[in-house]
Parts: C-alpha cells; structure tokens; sequence
C-alpha cells in the first residue's frame, strides 16, 4: 500500500487545534465545494519561497468554492520555528487566507502521508482525492517558475473537466519527524512517481 493518500481515495478526518484558538475538524469545511489541505511549516525555505504564490492561488480560487487548509506537523525539536507560538506568530504577521492546523503527534501526517514541506492535496465535492503534490515545479524560488501544478488541477476542478496530472512528486523539505534526524523519511515513504 502506498504511502501516500492516492486519487480516488477519501479525504480522513481530523480534529486539530488552529493558530485561531479553535478546533477544526474535516466537517467544519463542508460548506466549502472544494478541499485543499496542505502540509506545510514556518521554516523550510520552500514554503517560504512560495507561500505568496499559495496565497495568489488561494484568493483566485476563493470565489469557486475552494477553501485552503494548511497542516504543520513538524517536530519542534528539529526546528523551533515551528513550533505552535510561533505558528499564530507567522500567521498574526502574513494573515494568510487559509486555516493554519497543528499535527503535534504526527498521526494526520501519517494518514495523509505527507512526504514533503508544502504538499497538497485536492478533494471534490464528495471529498474525493484529485490530486496531490508540489503546488509549483520551482517553490523555492518562484522567479524560476514555469509550471503550477496546483492551479491547472483548481482550474480543471473547478470548471469540471478531467483533471490530466493527478499525481506529481512534491519538492521541499521533508517532514520533520518526531525524535528522528531532520532528514529521515518512513522507509515506506517514496517518491509519488
């Protein structure tokens, strides 16, 4: 069995607290056509090199139904960046237009199968899988960008046609594992394609 969450498979619930001081579950989105949940964190560079193009993403998308929900599951005794404070410290300055999640056991992480700092996943209507992967082929450093895998697979969504990528392999840092080295992946944990 992959590691990974795959296309066509449900999206799995949740319960975790926000930089908002509130807890949202799966549920609490369903007013929302559709579903981004993202992993993601304060340090790593390539979230920082494309956190303005997610945010770009976001907003265009924000009228079609799609709402954004960004997880960190990183260990903060790797990076004490990202760690809960300064998570609703990151927030409190940026003011980024998803909902910001803390996975402090890991365990959403390892549902989802998250690989990498940031790595998406899209759901449908029926919270169905479409896609997961990078958000763009140059997330460190934008400028070098050409291609956003992220928006053709909301655009295709959103105007109802096949979505013609539904897996890439996401590129960033990978997830910080609690009481590992800062480079350990699960040894079931490979690249999507």
């Amino acid at each position: 069995m992959a590691f990974t969450l795959q296309p066509g498979q449900k999206a799995i619930d949740f319960k975790l607290p926000s930089t908002e001081r509130r807890e949202y579950k799966l549920s609490d989105f369903d007013e929302y056509k559709y579903l981004v949940i993202f992993f993601t964190c304060n340090h790593c560079p390539y979230v920082i090199g494309s956190d303005e193009v997610t945010r770009t993403t976001t907003d265009k998308y924000k009228a079609k139904g799609v709402k954004f929900v960004g997880i960190n599951a990183n260990s903060e005794k790797t990076y004490e960046e990202d760690s809960f404070p300064n998570m609703v410290a990151r927030m409190e300055k940026y003011r980024f237009p998803w909902v910001y999640l803390y996975d402090k056991d890991q365990s959403i992480a390892r549902e989802y199968g998250a690989l990498r700092t940031p790595h998406f996943y899209v759901f449908n209507e029926e919270r169905i899988l479409v896609y997961t992967g990078r958000g763009v082929d140059s997330p460190r450093d934008t400028s070098r960008m050409t291609v956003n895998d992220l928006d053709r697979a909301l655009d295709e969504l959103t105007s109802g046609k096949p979505i013609s990528v539904p897996v890439t392999n996401p590129i960033g840092c990978n997830v910080k594992w609690e009481g590992k080295d800062a480079h350990w992946m699960p040894p079931e944990a490979c690249d999507l394609v």
